[in-house]
């Protein structure tokens, strides 16, 4: 299982899950992160956290701990 950490800069995944239950789960689907939503990793911070991504036309910055709840699967550019 891939995750949203494991992503190379500069790659482009697809969510395939959301792992996480009640308000964390709730938190990551309010910032635009679903099933099937294209994601492109912009940045990763030097020791790893915060990670800053790209979706729905919108930089977005999320925790280390946020990322490995989101599986995805490659696509796009990778």
């Amino acid at each position: 299982m891939d995750t949203l950490k494991d992503v190379k800069v500069g790659s482009t995944v697809t969510v395939v899950k959301l792992h996480g239950e009640g308000a964390i789960k709730r938190r990551i689907m309010d910032m635009g992160i679903t099933k099937g939503v294209e994601v492109y990793v912009r940045k990763v911070a030097p020791l790893g956290d915060p990670v800053e991504i790209t979706v729905r036309g919108y930089e977005l910055s999320i925790r280390k701990a946020d990322a490995e709840m989101i599986e995805v699967t490659k696509g796009g550019n990778e």
